[in-house]
């Protein structure tokens, strides 16, 4: 197992690579590095049915790992794209501000980055690995929990997101705080119910030998949302445009776990 776990691993690895290399040259075509936010999302609905197709695992369990992979991965994908698309040329201001900061070096510090991208996403990746290298000929009850996990995981975002674009979709919202739906119980209920997409696909992988070990990828992705991409930039731009009306929005509102407001 540990061979075919290393060959998977290395051609997961160079697929990404150029996934990413592409995007970079797209990128700078473009002058928008958004567009890694785009590929990032959409690379695992690439490598999950690679490694079923080279995976010698259970059919049933690969079925499983790649609907779990390519569906987060076009669900999530296509709602970037959508909304790249939708303020190209403008950027994302995470990567308005790295153009500032690497503008010396531009070109090769960008490169550099979207490689980093596709290390992130081959290591993220590891858990639906692992579960089509198992052979075990059928399911266990750790699995099956780790599915309706990732299930309510994926419905929750969805609805997340369909929300705040009905939200800013209503000429009469701007420059109001969105409060409808989960957004009253959570300022992010996306990046929760992110998060718990990737404990999903952890508890799946746990019924596969070593999957416990990739317990790293949902610890990354909580990292991430928490502390650097997600609920910190986020509520910046959020208290710049909205000023102390989001100031009151984070008062009574719980930053991530969906929860009552306080009066």
């Amino acid at each position: 197992m540990m061979h075919d776990f290393w060959f998977l691993m290395g051609m997961g690895t160079v697929v990404a690579f150029l996934l990413f290399a592409l995007t970079w040259l797209l990128s700078l075509r473009l002058n928008n590095f958004s567009f890694v936010d785009v590929t990032w999302s959409y690379a695992l609905a690439v490598m999950a049915p690679l490694y079923a197709w080279l995976g010698g695992g259970f059919t049933e369990r690969k079925i499983i790992a790649v609907t779990m992979g390519v569906l987060w991965s076009a669900r999530l994908g296509t709602y970037l794209l959508i909304r790249v698309k939708g303020h190209h040329p403008h950027e994302d201001v995470r990567y308005a501000v790295l153009r500032e900061k690497w503008k010396d070096g531009l070109a090769k510090n960008f490169f550099f980055f979207f490689q980093a991208q596709a290390l992130l996403i081959v290591l993220l990746a590891v858990p639906l690995l692992l579960a089509c290298l198992n052979s075990a000929p059928e399911l266990n009850l750790i699995e099956m929990a780790g599915a309706i996990v990732w299930l309510i995981g994926l419905s929750g975002e969805a609805l997340s997101d369909a929300q705040m674009k009905k939200f800013k979709a209503d000429p009469a919202s701007k420059g109001k705080v969105c409060q409808i739906g989960l957004w009253r119980y959570s300022r992010h209920p996306n990046y929760f119910f992110e998060s718990v997409v990737w404990w999903g696909f952890w508890l799946f992988a746990c019924g596969s030998p070593w999957g416990w070990v990739t317990v790293y990828a949902p610890a990354l992705i909580l990292y991430f949302l928490l502390r650097v991409t997600g609920i910190p930039l986020t509520e910046e731009c959020a208290v710049k445009s909205k000023g102390d009306a989001y100031r009151e929005y984070q008062r009574t509102t719980s930053a991530f776990v969906p929860w009552p407001p306080k009066s």
